[in-house]
């Protein structure tokens, strides 16, 4: 963790308006608490609820792979060094279809051995937006013979959602809920 303690400490939930609870109503991750991360972005109810309809369509409507999504996730939360993001979706990842050795190796980046052909694309594209703010047009290319415009533009997407919350989750130390592994560099 960037930060041993919240800047912002997690909103109870005794202390949230009717338009907050109507928005995290169905939000339970893993022990079936709602994440920290929502009751941390609970102080704005407004951002909360737009951020939430973007978020839902990245997470359960992308046009991407389950697996697929994950693994980009995954790769931009270790590039921002989000303990908290890293460790929400290594669960979510599993459920997805990605293995312990997978998950290890997405620190690694593009140049673990064992990628396949499509996996090494987008773990490139995730290094280069990070770097760049750009997809190559190598890179472009070999995405665009396996992928439609939909499930390009969601995939620069999710990337860009997950910095976006890497960001949040370290600038206001948004801490691990109690069900998640502590073990950001040993997984």
């Amino acid at each position: 963790m960037k930060l041993p303690t919240a800047r912002v400490a997690p909103l109870d939930p005794a202390a949230w308006d009717d338009a907050t609870r109507h928005t995290l109503r169905d939000v339970r991750i893993g022990s079936g608490e709602i994440p920290n991360i929502f009751k941390t972005l609970a102080h704005h109810p407004d951002l909360l609820k737009r951020w939430m309809v973007f978020g839902n369509h990245v997470l359960f409507k992308s046009t991407l792979p389950p697996r697929e999504r994950e693994l980009v996730i995954l790769r931009i939360g270790w590039l921002c060094e989000a303990e908290y993001e890293w460790a929400q979706h290594v669960r979510i990842g599993k459920d997805c279809g990605l293995s312990d050795a997978e998950i290890h190796d997405i620190k690694l980046g593009h140049t673990a051995p064992g990628w396949n052909a499509r996996d090494v694309l987008l773990l490139k594209a995730v290094d280069e937006l990070h770097k760049d703010a750009f997809i190559t047009d190598t890179t472009y290319a070999g995405l665009a013979a396996h992928y439609s415009t939909q499930q390009l533009l969601d995939l620069v997407f999710a990337i860009g959602q997950y910095n976006l919350v890497s960001m949040v989750l370290n600038t206001f130390g948004v801490q691990l809920d109690a069900d998640l592994d502590t073990s950001f560099a040993n997984t």
